[in-house]
């Protein structure tokens, strides 16, 4: 009997369930089948080194470095102590409250030496394993094919200190910080051949093919005994044992059968038998490529993943160029369909992706793609982080949706998850070889406490090496163009940002609460990242307001090229909440503006998070159930509908206009998508005894209804236009990235918001009732202005109460602060951009790009 999933054919083989407590002898040939942990990730926003040791068990374990040089470059250590022994602390810091928070030194532990099996004492005992002559094939190989790539040096990391003069008060810590960042690339360089060579883990560790093989190899230190089972050998533990070496690293090598054939088959079931302090385990491999869920059954199972060189994705377009101003489409490829169903990669590339560019979007960031067994956890309690989600196709899938995308001129972000990681055992990382502190913090402090997950250990050599290695590998073999990294404000800090109210303080950011280690991994992961691919394009989501989140790590920052401005959504469900008369235009000013000069900001109105159920969007807000009978542009709308489709359009662009120097809009938001997201649920039964209800397994609301903001005659379209005619307005006059914005009028009576940005000038009346004629405006550049967008207009669901051909011309003398004015009509809840025109040029960009339209459709 045989089952096929996302294109990949196995044979049937039914689980094994255990019947008593009794442990199993290793050699056995048992499917183990336990509880899989399912826990949905409700807020995202709450917001030495050691080779092959056997992990420490003080549950607040910090930095641990033991030297690299051990490790695959063939440096001996005495083959009679265990891996643990190998453990060397890093210096000792200060204890002053301004050098550092959690920088407890590590002390190593003894650990008894583990029994192995006769097998594998024998394999060990010819010598051990070395990788070096592996590393330097793999150096020549790699270095031919990028053309010699290095990662820059680090600087000297002072000119933070140039650019925000307030961190002064703080060196001693930024010092700190910066000072085991550039020992950490020094050790990587002299024990690895560097940080290029470092993060290609992928080409050592899981399953490796040479011409005349296969090799697999696991770091799993705390394991006694290991076997590689699957389909290839009837899931026989006794017919491929694995040997150690001296630092917790297994391996065998798998000849090519007698025809050349690999001896494992492309598409066949693997996983990893383990003897380990916590019993017999088979795991997936942690680098495994791709892995699936049987019909029937709970657990994921490693695949072999590996098709012939004819049947293999070829890449045929380049990757475009970096925009320069970012307008990112958030999406979920699972539930981008209309249909109540899981979509697919093919699906999403043919469907959804000319869509968002005729939005008029230029990077599509995607959520949800490394592979995670609760499907409801958004994608954010990833199981196997090296694998594209099988639910939504092959890898090779995958790679024709961002080939297709980069045809369109789309960048491809991936939502990227080294925040944290599900505490599945069976499919998972969690307890991989049998201990708590393997890729994680032992005890408490790697434990995640509301996200129900683990916690990495960033003071560990082999988890650098894998995050690091994980990155570079979504881009080298997916060829994403960045990613946007999630729950950065959990990794940087020991509380989390969990009941922690930041308030911009900085002691609040440079302290004992910091994660200092943590830090260092993202700024060797941008370094990497940004020193490999000069284009790519790096966002992180981080509350806390960090500073110097957003400058380069070698003038001393953490790297990244844009943050999440996320107190902007927050504030839009604030006033939601709040009658029109309880709006202040100067508290909305000051949100949208509140930011780190010289740190760029993607803004939004909402994203995913405020979608999910539970939560409502902003157009649910604004008109609740009458989105369900009032949205026929053939029949009379509410006041509420009124009012909702005026603000929707009023908030969407001024969100646009002062927030940020980059946009982003979750799938569906932009025509205001009438309901929550609510992935199918089955009911929970917690230890408590409550029970959480769930859905019946429905995907009626885990879809997206793109046939509602494309239907001309509902309201929605309207909404979805404006859209349009937004990213029209940046794509033409590029007002996001430009240095020049000046509010020149927040008037808490009128209830008007009037700013520059760029050569655009926005007006905003946000009053409910009160329209102002001859309403005189302050502007920076005489002479004649057009208007270039107006949230009335008809094509936008608006009422035309606006002549959008009028001219309108400065007069001289000071207003509002500005050199020159002219005189507007203002609407109530309207919004008007208007853009200074030469006579010369008035006719042929008035033709090029009319109101609401894109170029292409003209």
């Amino acid at each position: 009997m045989v089952y096929t999933i996302s294109g990949v054919r196995f044979p049937h083989l039914p689980s094994i369930k255990k019947k008593n407590s009794s442990l199993h002898s290793f050699n056995e040939d048992l499917r183990r089948s336990n509880a899989v942990s399912f826990s949905l990730r409700k807020d995202s926003r709450s917001s030495g080194k050691v080779f092959a040791r056997k992990p420490s068990y003080d549950s607040d374990s910090s930095s641990l470095a033991t030297t690299a040089s051990e490790k695959l470059r063939g440096h001996q250590s005495d083959s009679s102590s265990s891996a643990s022994d190998q453990v060397q602390s890093r210096d000792t810091v200060s204890d002053d409250t301004q050098v550092l928070g959690n920088v407890d030194v590590q002390k190593t532990e003894e650990a008894q030496e583990t029994e192995t099996l006769d097998q594998t004492s024998a394999l060990s005992t010819s010598g051990s394993i070395s990788y070096k002559e592996d590393f330097a094939k793999m150096s020549h190989s790699v270095d031919q094919e990028v053309g010699q790539r290095k990662i820059p040096p680090p600087g000297d990391g002072k000119r933070i200190y140039d650019i925000d003069p307030m961190l002064n008060s703080h060196r001693n810590h930024l010092d700190y910080r910066y000072g085991q960042y550039r020992k950490l690339r020094e050790e990587i360089d002299k024990n690895e051949g560097g940080l290029e060579a470092f993060s290609r883990g992928y080409e050592i560790f899981g399953f490796t093919r040479s011409a005349t093989g296969i090799t697999y190899r696991e770091w799993a230190p705390g394991a006694k005994a290991a076997s590689l089972i699957g389909d290839f050998n009837n899931w026989n533990a006794k017919s491929d044992v694995m040997a150690r070496n001296d630092f917790g690293v297994w391996e065998i090598f798998l000849p090519n059968n007698a025809d050349g054939s690999p001896a494992i088959p492309h598409g066949s079931r693997v996983k990893i038998r383990m003897d380990t302090p916590s019993g017999i385990k088979d795991s997936i491999p942690a680098w495994i490529k791709y892995s699936v869920q049987p019909p029937g059954e709970i657990p994921y199972n490693g695949v072999y993943y590996d098709p012939p060189e004819e049947d293999k994705y070829a890449f045929k377009h380049p990757r475009p160029k970096k925009p320069t101003s970012l307008r990112i489409y958030e999406s979920h490829v699972g539930m981008s369909s209309t249909e109540p169903k899981i979509n697919t990669y093919a699906n999403f590339r043919d469907d959804v992706l000319p869509r968002i560019k005729k939005l008029g979007y230029n990077a599509v960031q995607i959520m949800a793609i490394q592979e995670h067994a609760y499907y409801a956890s958004f994608g954010y309690h990833v199981t196997n982080f090296f694998a594209p989600s099988s639910r939504f196709g092959t890898p090779d899938d995958l790679k024709s949706l961002i080939d297709k995308a980069h045809e369109l001129g789309l960048v491809v972000l991936m939502d990227i998850v080294h925040s944290h990681a599900s505490k599945n055992t069976l499919d998972g990382l969690d307890m991989f070889d049998g201990t708590d502190g393997q890729y994680f913090h032992s005890g408490s402090r790697g434990y995640h406490w509301m996200w129900d997950s683990r916690l990495f250990n960033y003071g560990s050599w082999e988890v650098l090496r894998y995050l690091l290695s994980n990155a570079r590998w979504w881009l080298e073999e997916y060829k994403f163009d960045g990613f946007r990294f999630d729950g950065v404000t959990s990794m940087m800090y020991t509380h989390h940002g969990l009941q922690v109210e930041f308030t911009g303080n900085y002691n609040e950011y440079f302290g004992y609460s910091t994660d200092v280690d943590a830090v260092v991994y993202l700024m060797l992961v941008n370094d990497l990242i940004h020193g490999l691919y000069p284009e790519a394009i790096v966002v992180g989501e981080d509350v806390s307001g960090m500073p110097a989140f957003c400058v380069p790590v070698e003038d001393g920052g953490v790297g990244f090229d844009y943050r999440l401005h996320m107190a902007v959504a927050d504030k839009w469900i604030e006033l939601l909440k709040k009658r029109d008369e309880d709006w202040q235009v100067g508290d909305i000013t000051f949100t949208l503006t509140n930011r780190r000069w010289g740190e760029k900001c993607v803004v939004y109105a909402e994203s995913h998070d405020q979608a999910l159920v539970g939560d409502k969007t902003i157009a649910f807000w604004l008109m609740d159930k009458d989105m369900y009978d009032f949205m026929a542009v053939d029949r009379q709308a509410t006041p509420r509908v009124d009012r909702g489709i005026a603000l929707h359009k009023m908030i969407r662009l001024i969100t646009m206009g002062l927030g940020g120097e980059g946009y982003l809009n979750f799938m569906g938001n932009e025509f205001g998508h009438p309901e929550w997201i609510d992935f199918p649920r089955t009911d929970q039964h917690l230890p408590d005894g409550r029970v959480i209800a769930g859905n019946n397994g429905s995907y009626d609301k885990c879809r997206r209804r793109f046939d509602l903001g494309d239907a001309e005659y509902l309201r929605y379209h309207g909404l979805q236009e404006f859209d349009r005619a937004m990213q029209n307005l940046e794509e033409t006059y590029g007002f996001m990235t430009s240095e020049h914005q000046y509010i020149s009028r927040k008037d808490e009576g009128d209830r008007v918001i009037v700013f520059e940005r760029g050569n655009l000038l926005f007006v905003f009346n946000f009053h409910w009732t009160n329209s102002y004629s001859d309403y005189r405006i302050g502007c920076s550049v005489p002479g004649k202005y057009k208007i270039v967008l107006d949230s009335d207009n008809s094509l936008f669901g608006g009422f035309n109460r606006l002549d959008d051909s009028a001219e309108f011309f400065t007069s001289d003398g000071r207003h509002d602060d500005r050199p020159c004015s002219f005189m507007v009509y203002a609407p109530c809840r309207t919004a008007v951009v208007y853009a200074a025109v030469d006579d010369d040029d008035d006719d042929e960009r008035s033709s090029l790009v009319p109101i609401g339209l894109l170029p292409e459709d003209v």
